[in-house]
């Protein structure tokens, strides 16, 4: 166990490194931020002047070093624009994130494991390929283009839902139902794939020639051998949904991370968005290590 745990966290931070390394980068090639602070009527010597107060002056590896040396020490820098730790902006806004993301998983666990169990209990019927045509437009389509649907049809014409905000659970309907769609499809075929198996295992004949109910055998014998891939997986999908939250709660004005982000980007407020591009990489990498020990612990076959 403790070897694998750290050749899986050796791993990880070389991948947070090479995240850190190339979206600092990008960054700071992506505009440029003294002129961008010293406004547009700013002359070569004032625009020297701000650029020379942040340290932008300085080659980058050395902007680079300087920013990780802080951040170990807790200090993810000041915003550009609002002036506020940004560490603390990111605290403000994390619980909008994560409540958004957690409802998300939930609605497309309770989508996706009844459907998956349908399908594999009526193969290649009607129902089957239903369930795998509703899968394949959820993969497929456009989070942001979804969304747009959603508010046009059930928050301007129908009046059910708020458009923007996050005041009270009912904003969370619409942006929840966005982000869940998108996991759903890999939730229910892992469900439909993993009962068809497990359905057709000498276990579950044996527990049929038993005597005991069609309800028991779906239940206490098929469905807990067959979820177990999906535990594993929704511990990646949730970094998915902490990460793809971006573009959700751009569009429907929820005031979390990802409205943060394209916020900063837009100021390109450079402090802002470099910690949040490590801090979504770390909650990634971390989940992903769940997953692998929650695989390594429900599948013999793997040695710790």
């Amino acid at each position: 166990m403790l070897q694998f745990f750290i050749r899986r966290l050796g791993v990880s931070l070389l991948v947070a490194i090479t995240v850190s390394v190339i979206g600092f980068a990008l960054l700071r090639l992506s505009g440029d931020l003294a002129s961008a602070l010293a406004g547009e009527t700013a002359t070569p010597e004032e625009i020297a002047r701000v650029a020379a107060m942040y340290g932008l002056d300085r080659p980058l590896y050395v902007q680079y070093f300087d920013w990780v040396w802080s951040a170990l020490h807790g200090d993810l820098g000041t915003s550009l624009f609002s002036r506020v730790p940004v560490l603390e902006l990111i605290v403000d806004h994390l619980g909008v994130t994560i409540a958004l993301a957690l409802c998300s998983l939930l609605l497309s666990l309770l989508v996706a494991i009844p459907l998956g169990v349908v399908a594999a209990m009526r193969p290649n019927t009607w129902i089957d390929r239903t369930a795998l045509a509703l899968a394949v437009f959820g993969q497929a389509i456009p989070n942001f283009w979804f969304a747009l649907i959603l508010i046009f049809v059930f928050a301007v014409k129908l009046q059910w839902a708020p458009v923007s905000g996050s005041d009270t659970w009912v904003h969370f309907i619409l942006p929840t139902v966005t982000l869940g769609l998108g996991t759903m499809p890999a939730k229910m075929r892992l469900t439909r794939t993993g009962m068809i198996d497990a359905l057709s295992s000498d276990f579950v004949r044996t527990a049929r020639a038993k005597g005991l109910s069609a309800r028991a055998v779906l239940f206490k014998h098929a469905l807990r051998t067959a979820i177990l891939p999906v535990v594993s997986v929704s511990a990646v999908s949730l970094g998915f949904l902490l990460g793809g939250s971006v573009i959700v709660e751009s569009v429907f004005g929820l005031n979390g991370i990802g409205q943060l982000a394209f916020q900063s980007i837009s100021q390109i407020d450079f402090p802002v968005v470099q910690s949040i591009l490590v801090f979504l990489a770390f909650c990634y990498i971390f989940l992903t290590m769940l997953a692998d020990l929650i695989n390594a612990r429900l599948d013999p076959r793997i040695k710790l």
